[in-house]
């Protein structure tokens, strides 16, 4: 959970596989009435309630990624002890081992204190992340890559129309700002790039922001920000493009058109950004927090916490143009993977209900 999560969408099989049994995976309930599915309404998730655990014995299995962010540590633990209650395991994904959503790291650090013993299973996305995990709790997970994001089908029309860049042509570099998560601070990133960005021929700067955060009338307001990238857009500095969320037509669309995205985490695990990337043959600039070393080939600076590097951006930022476009991942690659991944979550779910 939850099913609506393209995470989740995409560790299901491209096909029946021949061998495990095939999995259903509930749909999110409504909040408002749990017995119907919620469609685009699944916050706050009804399957984390005891009562709901205790109420529904149609599931074998409860498969932990997201969603438990507002749930205090007693909160999870009631939710564990529903499980045992009814005799039910629980296999969890840890996506996050710090969460992008909090400004600090101890209200996470809490809640994985519950779940991550708890666990009948745990699985995780990098080496970097179970060795963390196995560190902090003497745990070990089950290492599965990140599954593509983008749909199969617009890999393969971006794959076939999609001009490669070679070593010397113009570079779009592209940082994303969207509704700011607390793992954010973009600003002094951004100071940096315009200054790199200025020393190489044919280069491009390209900010995309969500109106919440650049508009002032937005709930996210965040004006020292928004003042920059007008200032550095009138002065000719960057491209600024202010929107309301994106579709995931339109989404993938302004990726493939990015040579480079640059995220500006400051701290963070696990990147579907990333992913999504690979995915369109977009190269990234990848800060050194986390393990997004790991997710896949990056140019990498160094931004952690509050120490951020210009130098090590700058450096980066070179590599990028000196190097030609990175190969997208293949259709048949990513086919391959899901269907690896599916499998292996098959025989997990096998192993813990023995």
């Amino acid at each position: 959970m939850p099913a609506s999560h393209v995470y989740v969408q995409h560790i299901t099989p491209t096909a029946a596989l021949d061998g495990p049994p095939a999995i259903e995976r509930l749909l999110d309930p409504d909040p408002d009435s749990p017995d119907r599915p919620a469609g685009a309404k699944w916050w706050p998730p009804t399957m984390l309630e005891p009562e709901w655990v205790l109420t529904h014995p149609g599931f074998d299995v409860m498969h932990l990624q997201f969603g438990f962010d507002a749930r205090t540590p007693a909160q999870l633990q009631e939710l564990v002890d529903a499980l045992r209650q009814t005799a039910r395991p629980l296999v969890y994904t840890v996506h996050d081992l710090r969460n992008p959503h909090h400004d600090t790291r101890h209200a996470h650090d809490a809640q994985l204190d519950v779940l991550i013993p708890a666990a009948d299973a745990l699985v995780t996305l990098t080496e970097g992340a179970a060795a963390e995990i196995r560190s902090r709790w003497g745990a070990e997970a089950r290492v599965l890559p990140h599954p593509h994001v983008v749909d199969l089908a617009t890999m393969a029309r971006v794959a076939a129309t999609r001009p490669r860049r070679r070593h010397g042509d113009p570079l779009r570099i592209g940082v994303h700002v969207k509704s700011l998560r607390a793992s954010m601070n973009p600003l002094p990133v951004l100071r940096a790039l315009t200054e790199i960005v200025a020393e190489l021929p044919g280069a491009v700067l390209q900010v995309n922001g969500h109106t919440d955060v650049l508009h002032a009338a937005g709930e996210r307001y965040d004006r020292p920000l928004a003042e920059f990238l007008d200032g550095a857009a009138a002065a000719g500095l960057l491209e600024l493009h202010v929107h309301d969320f994106l579709d995931d037509d339109a989404l993938w669309a302004y990726l493939a058109a990015l040579d480079v995205s640059v995220l500006p985490y400051r701290f963070g695990t696990h990147s579907g950004w990333l992913e999504a990337c690979r995915d369109l043959g977009t190269a990234v600039i990848a800060p050194d927090c986390g393990y997004y070393r790991e997710q896949g080939p990056v140019f990498e600076y160094r931004n952690h916490d509050d120490d951020f590097d210009p130098e090590s951006l700058r450096s980066a930022v070179h590599r990028a143009y000196a190097a030609a476009s990175p190969e997208p991942l293949s259709v048949g690659e990513r086919a391959a993977q899901r269907d690896a991944i599916a499998r292996a979550h098959a025989e997990l779910y096998e192993a813990v209900l023995r």
